[in-house]
């Protein structure tokens, strides 16, 4: 095997352990985002993961996730005169997790984190249950997957939005249940 095919064949193994540790991320483009332009996160990679839940409807289909996606990003945008949907990612009940800004994009979740976080949720209402199996797993997911891919500190920690700001965010139940997660801060 030539050192070109020995290339090929290790960045394939790589690539495949990513992926493997990602939920299936549904893009803007899949979802239907408006065009935005934001700003570019300037601590990278990002040593917080600030967690949320929407305090909506929750969504357990694609096609109801995506609409959620745009009922969200046009609160966003039209209601709060922010340039984009506010947080880096969601997560449904599905089990997938949809672009919101993305990786590397400063987020408008959590005053004081904005500019050095990923903010994550869940869409829906957490205050008395905690989110299905499917999305509890795609949310841990996606923050060993922004580790794995560089966009969030290996030593990152992970906070509800309450601890931010004065907020119910992220609801009851869904805050005691990320109180058991890998990397919680409890100091904040």
């Amino acid at each position: 095997m030539n050192k070109f095919a020995t290339v090929l064949v290790l960045a394939s193994i790589c690539l495949a352990g990513v992926s493997a540790q990602c939920p299936r991320i549904v893009t803007r483009a899949q979802w239907g985002a408006r065009a935005a332009n934001t700003a570019q996160l300037p601590i990278r990679p990002a040593p917080w993961v600030v967690m949320h839940h929407t305090a909506g409807a929750a969504c357990t289909t694609d096609a109801a996730c995506a609409q959620q996606m745009r009922n969200i990003q046009s609160f966003h945008m039209d209601g709060n005169g922010w340039a984009d949907i506010g947080y880096n990612f969601l997560v449904g009940e599905n089990g997938a997790a949809y672009e919101g800004r993305g990786w590397g994009r400063q987020g408008a979740h959590a005053p004081g984190y904005n500019d050095r976080s990923v903010g994550m949720g869940v869409i829906g209402t957490f205050t008395n249950g905690i989110p299905n199996a499917a999305a509890r797993n795609a949310a841990q997911q996606l923050i060993s997957c922004g580790v794995s891919l560089g966009h969030i500190a290996s030593n990152y920690w992970l906070i509800g939005h309450r601890q931010a700001v004065a907020t119910a965010c992220p609801g009851n139940a869904f805050f005691n249940e990320i109180r058991n997660w890998p990397r919680f801060n409890p100091n904040v």
